[in-house]
């Protein structure tokens, strides 16, 4: 007996893939966005999407499960952490007084977490509000060249930062995911 679970997707058409292409909720078909705002907006969009899907299905425990020993991460660790770095970027772009930590001390997003129903809907809630809200801050800027914040960060900077962010963390789900139940794909 073994605690590994076995690899399936629902995919049938590609057995590698997580979703059938015409099932797939990200923008993979037809020409790209034009230019290079736009072209932003859509990849995250996308990565966005594949956070979300990598914790569809799930119940509070698995979603809470450090399955890949001996990290502490977590998939609902991970929209913990996205929460808190997108309010975290939105504090260095507004002036005054950053917005305190959404779960206090540091590395609370990943260690915290617990099988817990509320748990889930409050980090899933906190996720898309914040995203709402650094998304509105963002659109102020249509010129990615202007620089912003204390630190004179240009507003491509910080969009080719979320990307980034969200990019590796789904790379960390993927892994995460598959521990969890055995489902895999892209």
């Amino acid at each position: 007996m073994t605690d590994v679970p076995e690899r399936w997707t629902q995919a049938s058409v590609y057995p590698d893939m997580w979703a059938d292409p015409d099932k797939d909720p990200r923008e993979n078909e037809g020409p790209g966005p034009d230019g290079e705002l736009e072209t932003y907006r859509s990849v995250l969009r996308d990565f966005r999407l594949t956070l979300e899907m990598k914790c569809q299905g799930l119940d509070p425990e698995q979603l809470a499960r450090r399955s890949v020993p001996p990290s502490t991460m977590s998939l609902l660790g991970l929209v913990r952490h996205l929460a808190e770095v997108e309010r975290d970027w939105r504090n260095w772009i507004v002036p005054g007084e950053p917005e305190p930590k959404l779960y206090g001390v540091r590395d609370a997003d990943f260690d915290d977490v617990a099988a817990e129903q509320a748990l889930v809907d409050s980090a899933f809630a906190d996720l898309h509000r914040e995203q709402a809200a650094t998304d509105a801050v963002l659109a102020g800027y249509p010129d990615p060249g202007t620089r912003v914040g204390k630190d004179e960060n240009s507003i491509r900077e910080l969009w080719v930062h979320r990307i980034e962010e969200y990019a590796r963390h789904c790379g960390h789900a993927d892994l995460l995911r598959e521990c969890v139940d055995g489902r895999v794909g892209q």
